[in-house]
């Protein structure tokens, strides 16, 4: 029984620790243990293949192949979540594909005890560790490359640059996953020693995303909150004209009706203030500022939300079209308003 608590022991820690260090509730427990389902679930089906390919494949190709077809299926329910935009953010891949990685890993954690031969609660301990830090660093780079191409498909659907140094930075996550996952299951030598090399090649690299995902927001936020202050400015200001985004609006005022066209500039004007407020709070998040919103502050984000959605229902189609280029969330905006109003929907119960 102790030694099944041991195999545990890894996933567990793990959960503990986003539990402490996700002061910004990004995932409930919930949905993290639901993440840690489908790893499961993604080793049952891994072991069902194994055991039919087995009988097929030699030692030499299933220690290749093997670990290659445990990255694919386990990337699977991040690829879902990745097209569902809930994949945007560094600590969101982080947290999803470690998860899915510690379910795989804790059903083959006790796979190991009850198949393998007997082994010594040590050596259960550091098994169990070593697992772990594979399934759960490699899932994590995988999530983090997903992260990445959310972000490129956005850009380009939009026509904006694409930099070739954030493709290569996704596709280098993947390959790097695969990589070494299949050089982990081809090469050993002193168990300590590939530990702590393990350790070291995904701690490297994980905090090398990091870094490149801050410049990324960074870029993110310097790119739009600025043009989207002016923007908001010249709005209240009836001077619409002194902007790029307010000549766009001007130009489409004759094809609207006056009413419309008012209802128009309610939209953009709310879509912005909206936009403005979230990426305000990601920033003060960014800083380590954990200061709560003020009743009226929650009233006023739920209240604009609310009015940006009945203006959204109540626009045309052909409306909405024309203002398309203008009211734009990309993932990582969109990301940052759900959290918001997620923050202020948790302040108002």
């Amino acid at each position: 029984m102790i030694s099944y608590i041991a195999a545990l022991l890894p996933v567990a820690i793990y959960i503990l620790v986003v539990y402490e260090l996700d002061s910004f509730s990004l995932l409930s427990i919930k949905k993290i243990l639901l993440l840690v389902g489908c790893g499961i679930v993604a080793a049952l089906v891994c072991y069902g293949l194994f055991w039919v390919l087995d009988g097929f494949l030699s030692e030499r190709v299933s220690e290749i192949l093997y670990p290659l077809l445990e990255e694919l299926i386990k990337a699977l329910p991040l690829l879902v979540l990745a097209r569902k935009k809930r994949i945007v953010f560094f600590i969101d891949s982080v947290i999803c594909g470690a998860a899915v990685g510690g379910g795989f890993s804790i059903l083959e954690n006790i796979f190991y005890l009850v198949l393998g031969d007997p082994m010594a609660m040590g050596t259960v301990v550091f098994r169990g560790l070593e697992v772990a830090l594979i399934h759960m660093g490699c899932t994590a780079l995988m999530a983090a490359s997903f992260m990445f191409m959310v972000r490129l498909e956005e850009r380009y659907r939009a026509r904006l640059s694409v930099k070739r140094a954030d493709v290569a930075m996704a596709v280098l996550l993947m390959v790097s996953a695969l990589a070494i996952h299949v050089l982990h299951n081809s090469l050993h030598f002193n168990p300590f020693l590939q530990f702590f090399c393990l350790f070291g090649v995904m701690a490297g690299l994980l905090v090398w995303t990091y870094q490149y995902d801050g410049d990324m927001i960074h870029r993110w936020l310097d790119r739009g909150l600025d043009k989207q202050v002016s923007l908001l400015q010249a709005i209240k200001e009836g001077q619409l004209g002194d902007t790029k985004t307010g000549e766009f609006l001007m130009s489409v005022k004759e094809n609207f009706p006056p009413e419309v066209f008012f209802d128009i500039i309610c939209y953009v004007q709310l879509n912005v203030e909206l936009s403005v407020a979230a990426k305000s709070r990601f920033m003060m998040r960014e800083a380590g500022v954990d200061l709560p919103l003020e009743k009226e502050q929650v009233d006023a984000y739920l209240s604009q939300y609310e009015e940006f959605k009945i203006l959204e229902g109540q626009l045309g189609k052909s409306a909405r079209m024309a203002i398309a280029p203008v009211v734009k969330f990309y993932p990582a905006d969109r990301k940052a308003l759900e959290d918001l109003l997620a923050e202020c929907r948790a302040a108002r119960r």
